[in-house]
């Protein structure tokens, strides 16, 4: 059964590959390397043990999405490929709504046009906005506080337009909260581009000297400890719950949506000391002032999960922080990106215009 993974280069996609190879399917990576590298499908290769397809395909492309499933018979899509910072987002909301929405547009007309009616879709706890309660379960209101969580809110709808208008398609839509963490074996893991927007490869990044300290956002909230409380998840746990809600979907005539979480609240600073036990490192931090937006504490309800798929997270904090030191400990730079593994402007230029490029294998491995 071959499955089309949208973004699988990407941090939370090439960790579902991995579940979904180790379960026996064929996947197909449709990446376009732009927050992503290359060097993932090799590392992905000595993980499952076998060549990993991918072409590359930006979503914005009607006429690469075309060729791309006329050339597969896919049985179904997990679809990642998504800009996902929000601070960025709120800077440039147009290239958001352009990569977010339009891709997914373009996404579901091409599986529509090929007879593929399952998808499971990487969706947000952001669609909550600021929750009136916690744990915040699938019933909370919907209320996004920034552009990107207005793209995956609005990608959302989408889909689930398209489950009311046909009798076929059906989709899972994963709401997951803070993933962190690694693949046990240190080959893959988060590398963000630039300075991280999230905690844990911030903490990292300190713990390695990338950088000097970690600035906490708020020390008054009224936390035990001061500081905001979220729900963190190992990310082979979420890899783990959209094999889980494929084979859901392939087994139920059904839509589904989901929140993705372990139901429990860590805090900052206990997410600190807990890195700092696993790495035997000191992360030097301050505490500077709120930023606009943050509330004092978000967690999930994740009890219509357990009880639909069966799925619970099962890495607990100190898991999370001993994976992630251990790809970061490994890979100190990350995937050190090399411009030469990069598209050039006339293959960015080919991909946008959708002509096809010359059939073949470049040094990574790629199906072009």
């Amino acid at each position: 059964m071959s499955i089309l993974v949208c973004g699988g280069a990407g941090y939370i996609g090439s960790h579902a590959c991995v579940a979904l190879a180790e379960q026996g399917y064929r996947i197909v990576i449709a990446d376009n390397f732009s927050n992503s590298s290359p060097r993932v499908l090799l590392r992905l290769q000595r993980i499952i043990g076998a060549p990993v397809e991918c072409e590359r395909v930006d979503l914005r492309s009607k006429t690469a999405l075309r060729r791309l499933f006329s050339r597969y018979d896919f049985a179904a899509v997990m679809h990642f490929a998504a800009l996902k910072a929000v601070g960025e987002s709120c800077t440039q909301p147009l290239a958001y709504f352009d990569n977010n929405i339009s891709g997914t547009v373009n996404l579901l007309q091409a599986m529509e046009h090929a007879g593929v009616d399952r998808l499971v879709f990487s969706s947000s706890a952001t669609v909550y906005g600021d929750p009136e309660r916690v744990p915040v379960d699938e019933n909370a209101r919907l209320e996004v506080t920034n552009p990107y969580g207005r793209t995956k809110l609005v990608m959302e709808q989408l889909i689930a337009d398209l489950c009311s208008a046909s009798h076929r398609f059906r989709a899972a839509n994963l709401r997951y909260f803070n993933p962190v963490g690694a693949h046990a074996s240190g080959l893959i893991g988060e590398d963000p581009g630039g300075i991280p927007n999230n905690l844990m490869p911030f903490i990292c990044q300190v713990a390695t000297g990338r950088r000097d300290k970690l600035n906490i956002f708020g020390g008054d909230y009224p936390t035990p400890d001061g500081t905001g409380i979220r729900d963190y998840i190992h990310v082979t746990d979420l890899a783990q719950a959209h094999v889980d809600a494929l084979r859901f979907l392939m087994r139920e005539d059904t839509n589904l949506t989901v929140n993705l979480g372990t139901g429990r609240g860590i805090s900052v600073l206990q997410l600190v000391r807990a890195f700092e036990k696993a790495s035997g490192r000191r992360i030097p931090y301050e505490i500077v002032d709120r930023r606009p937006g943050d509330v004092a504490r978000v967690y999930a309800d994740p009890t219509r999960a357990q009880r639909v798929l069966g799925w619970r997270a099962r890495h607990d904090v100190d898991a999370m922080c001993r994976d992630a030191w251990h790809w970061q400990s490994l890979n100190p730079n990350g995937y050190e990106r090399d411009r030469a593994e990069l598209p050039s402007a006339r293959q960015r230029a080919a991909r946008r215009s959708g002509a096809r490029q010359p059939a073949g294998t470049d040094g990574a491995g790629l199906i072009t």
